[in-house]
């Protein structure tokens, strides 16, 4: 029976080497596989010094919410949805330019105006239309006044109210035609009461924003849809971000997806928005898919054509065990490793399987369990000292 015992002694027992001013136990690594919640243990186990304790810092497992994300390289544009570019209605010579380039705009803030040949004419209609329903009606009124006195027939009488009638719808067409324009109608009057035309067709932006191109110069013929267009204006508070993400990934996104994105010229910033499209067709040759997103920028710093990083939050986070990244070694053969201890005097190392990486912590899928005792800074030091060749 004592033999036994001896042999098992020596079987399970430590060798006892120093390392530095550290002691280094060599036990059997079987005895790790004991335990069925934790990963194989590493067959070292370093028995530290009080100066050796004050290098390392030691904490329980614990748990973290790990958000489950997907990042990529993508590019910042305009927000096309919010980028107008401002085309005459009608054709015509620019008379004036209104609106610098970068200047921020109102909604139907005038940009420009254009002489315009269809403007000409609906406005002489017009004060041709009210000279003969001016005509009329004084034709009517001493019609009315003759009618009593066998001076007018009740036959002219009605032609003369028919023609007061006419002249009156006209002259309503003609108001309407001009109007179309874009001419209030206190200028329709103005120009009826003066009998001068206004030829200057005033040409608003349609949307609030800032000026982003501008071509116009007195003197240039413009033409509806005909580029260059003379102004574009866009609402900078919302850019879009472009990227390309690989085909097998499209199932994780969707719309409204939270996404935050880095550009380089703003190291540590980050701008958030929301995926707002996800493209239909998928490159033949890349196999890639493209995703879009609306990025808040109330500031306007963001720039078309920047490079920019950007993370979209896929699924809900996830709550796992977790310890800070110090405490975490990748070894030489690429397995992970932390070190554990019970009594905050000896430490074993223990191989670990990782997965996310957030906030300075590492997920902890096997090896650990929460509440155990780790190093979470300085497991590269104990690392160290199994590769130092042990001293007598």
């Amino acid at each position: 029976m004592g033999v036994i015992v001896a042999l098992w002694a020596f079987a399970t027992g430590a060798l006892l080497l120093k390392s530095g001013s550290g002691r280094r136990l060599d036990a059997d690594a079987s005895h790790a596989s004991d335990s069925k919640s934790v990963s194989a243990q590493s067959s070292v186990t370093l028995e530290l010094s009080p100066s050796q304790l004050n290098a390392i810092k030691i904490e329980p497992v614990g748990t973290h919410l790990f958000p489950l994300e997907k990042e990529t390289i993508g590019n910042i544009d305009f927000d096309e949805d919010l980028s107008v570019q401002v085309f005459p209605p009608y054709q015509g010579t620019i008379i004036e330019t209104l609106g610098e380039l970068g200047a921020e705009v109102h909604k139907n803030q005038p940009l420009y105006t254009i002489k315009s040949p269809d403007l000409i004419q609906a406005e002489s209609t017009l004060i041709g239309a009210a000279a003969t329903f001016e005509m009329t009606n004084k034709e009517l009124v001493r019609a009315r006044d003759l009618n009593g006195t066998n001076g007018v027939s009740e036959r002219e009488l009605e032609q003369a109210t028919s023609d007061e009638q006419t002249a009156e719808g006209a002259l309503k067409a003609a108001r309407d035609a001009v109007r179309v324009f874009g001419k209030t109608d206190a200028e329709i009057d103005q120009m009826i009461a003066s009998r001068k035309i206004d030829p200057a067709l005033v040409v608003r932006s349609p949307i609030s924003g800032k000026i982003t191109s501008r071509n116009a110069q007195p003197g240039f013929f413009v033409q509806p849809g005909n580029p260059p267009a003379p102004y574009s204006v866009a609402d900078l508070s919302v850019k879009w971000m472009l990227a390309d993400v690989v085909e097998s990934d499209i199932p994780l996104f969707h719309l409204g997806q939270p996404v935050e994105v880095q550009v380089m010229a703003y190291p540590g910033r980050e701008f958030k928005g929301s995926v707002s499209k996800i493209y239909t067709a998928v490159d033949p040759n890349t196999h890639r898919v493209t995703i879009r997103s609306e990025i808040r920028d109330p500031q306007n710093e963001l720039r078309p054509g920047m490079l920019a990083n950007f993370v979209i939050r896929v699924q809900n986070p996830v709550q796992s065990a977790s310890i800070p990244a110090n405490g975490v070694v990748r070894e030489g053969d690429g397995t992970m490793t932390a070190w554990v201890t019970t009594d905050r005097h000896l430490f074993s190392q223990r191989i670990v399987k990782t997965g996310l990486r957030a906030g300075g912590q590492v997920q902890i899928l096997e090896g650990l369990v929460r509440g155990e005792l780790v190093v979470s800074d300085g497991a590269v030091f104990l690392s160290n000292m199994l590769e130092a060749p042990p001293t007598d």
